[in-house]
């Protein structure tokens, strides 16, 4: 290899190989302890994948046809990975496990479905099968996007800091890609790899330098974290925070923040966690769903025509499996048996009456 080749290679393969250690790391280390951590260690580990074998395959272009086609199967899953990052980064608890579970689940048996095909049609499979990963990974990146505008424009602060670049650095690596397959930029295949490459250092320098600039923030938070509110203040506090959520039924909000309650009360938003947890002892999760589960079970008890999964949708869940598992977790029942007791009741009120 010449020297420039040898550059080439040494700064994509240390790319490649970064992304897979930090992929493997919040992927097997960190494990589900945060989600959005979870889906970006994944969609690393793809990425560095498809990186990797593509370096490999620019300077040792002998070896076998699978190599290749692994990278591309890696690369079917950035898209779905980068869209569960940017949904399970906004909304958090309320995000659905189980269906993206399944989700996964149906891919992963799309992909082994076309991988069969190979044995029936292989020539045409194999001018094809690059088409079909890059246009579900196209889908992926549009949706992923689109999500993006959705919960920014719902909530003007995101819970999560590190999402844009992330979803940035994304498209950049995505058109690069894309552009090399269509031919349109004539360039070394390994010139996506190191697009990455520099993608990824880019946004360990971006990530640094917002870290670093939220040291001064937090240190000010914990300066005051231990000041209790006094008791004549908090009360006054917690019946400004009951109006409000009466008033403007913000519960019913499926992306209400903690930042945003604050701001609604005018209030630090630290100052408000220490409300609800050492003045109501509650979690602010836990105190935004038990008044979405009072709303529910006053819809039920007045016999709302709506589907109980409806009713869910309608005080501010966005999945039928939340709702459902709140509401037992709070009333120790299942909604539907919640409505069979009220309806029973009810008759044997009227029963009573007669």
């Amino acid at each position: 290899m010449t020297f420039g080749q040898q550059m080439l290679f040494f700064f994509s393969a240390v790319g490649a190989f970064n992304g897979l250690l930090l992929g493997i790391y919040l992927l097997f280390v960190k494990k589900l302890k945060f989600l959005p951590d979870f889906f970006l260690g994944l969609l690393l580990l793809m990425l560095s994948s498809r990186v990797g074998i593509s370096v490999c395959i620019y300077f040792y272009p002998d070896l076998p046809r699978i190599i290749p086609h692994l990278g591309l199967s890696a690369l079917f899953f950035t898209g779905p990975a980068l869209y569960y990052f940017i949904k399970s980064s906004f909304q958090q608890e309320q995000f659905d496990l189980k269906n993206c579970r399944k989700i996964f689940g149906l891919l992963t048996i799309i992909l082994g479905a076309v991988g069969l095909l190979y044995l029936i049609f292989p020539i045409t499979w194999d001018h094809y099968f690059g088409t079909f990963i890059y246009t579900v990974w196209s889908v992926f990146v549009f949706l992923a996007v689109y999500q993006y505008y959705t919960f920014s424009k719902q909530n003007s602060k995101s819970s999560n800091r590190f999402v844009l670049p992330v979803l940035i650095s994304n498209v950049i690596i995505f058109l690069t890609y894309q552009l090399i397959s269509t031919g349109w930029v004539q360039i070394y295949c390994a010139g996506g790899s190191l697009v990455f490459s520099f993608v990824l250092y880019a946004n360990f320098l971006i990530l640094f330098n917002k870290k670093y600039q939220q040291i001064s923030p937090i240190k000010e938070v914990e300066r005051y974290s231990n000041k209790k509110i006094s008791e004549v203040q908090a009360d006054s506090f917690v019946s400004k925070l009951e109006r409000l959520m009466n008033a403007e039924e913000l519960y019913k909000n499926p992306n209400l923040k903690l930042s945003d309650l604050a701001s609604k009360m005018n209030m630090p938003a630290h100052q408000l966690s220490q409300l609800l947890n050492d003045n109501l002892e509650k979690s602010f999760a836990t105190y935004i769903n038990e008044h979405r589960i009072n709303e529910a079970c006053e819809k039920i008890e007045n016999g709302s025509y709506l589907k109980i999964e409806e009713i869910g949708y309608e005080v501010g869940f966005n999945s039928k499996s939340t709702f459902f598992s709140t509401f037992k977790k709070i009333k120790n029942t299942t909604p539907l048996l919640y409505k069979q007791s009220q309806t029973l009741t009810e008759s044997t009120f009227q029963s009573s009456n007669l």
